[in-house]
């Protein structure tokens, strides 16, 4: 059975929740970091030297770095569905994974921490707004090459929507309509996230 080490609210460990939820795959979760901590002990370093979460145990098999955790659980497991046959679609979601720590990852960080573990007296309103102008542009990109696809790789949910689904609820979330124009096409893929029991569970959980 797969352990997945690491606390529930993060971002990263979303990935491997979520994809092994929407596998149907029996798991053991254990909350480490954050508020838990437990990330910096010679135990757990010797399994991820980087002190992050989250790392994966697989039988005897250990793993960290939340994308090729994604990765792996689709391929081992999601074979012909998160984990495409055709090449193209593979590429495909290849891609926008890379594209998503890229683009997505530096203006959330600033929007994220900016509006959530910032208290409000500290905000940099200039620069967490600098970072919701990044957001606009980058999710724009997203929203113009979903336009004739239900997902990222086609019509099919795949690897490829599962580290950008997180960050697309913070964006959601936390940015007012009135900053973001709109995005028929992300907001379309936004809303099928939404209505699927694995994203549900493991991703619209209060931002912390």
């Amino acid at each position: 059975m797969l352990k997945i080490i690491g606390r529930r609210t993060s971002g990263n460990v979303m990935k491997p929740l979520w994809a092994a939820d929407e596998l149907g795959l029996e798991y053991e979760q254990v909350d480490v970091g954050g508020k838990f901590g437990g990330n910096d002990t010679a135990e757990y370093l010797a399994m991820n030297p980087m002190g992050l979460v989250p790392t994966l145990m697989d039988g005897d098999f250990t793993m960290f770095e939340s994308n090729a955790i994604t990765r792996y659980i689709a391929q081992k497991y999601g074979q012909g569905s998160l984990w495409p046959d055709d090449p193209h679609a593979r590429a495909t979601a290849d891609s926008w994974m890379d594209w998503k720590l890229n683009a997505v990852n530096p203006f959330m960080r600033i929007v994220f921490w900016g509006l959530v573990r910032t208290a409000p007296e500290d905000r940099d309103m200039d620069q967490i707004n600098a970072g919701i102008e990044q957001g606009v542009k980058f999710w724009g990109m997203l929203d113009t090459h979903l336009a004739g696809r239900n997902y990222i790789a086609g019509d099919d949910l795949t690897m490829g929507d599962i580290p950008v689904g997180p960050q697309a609820f913070r964006w959601f979330e936390l940015v007012n309509e009135d900053q973001r124009p709109s995005m028929p096409n992300l907001e379309a893929w936004y809303q099928r996230l939404t209505e699927r029991p694995a994203f549900i569970k493991n991703c619209m959980n209060p931002l912390e």
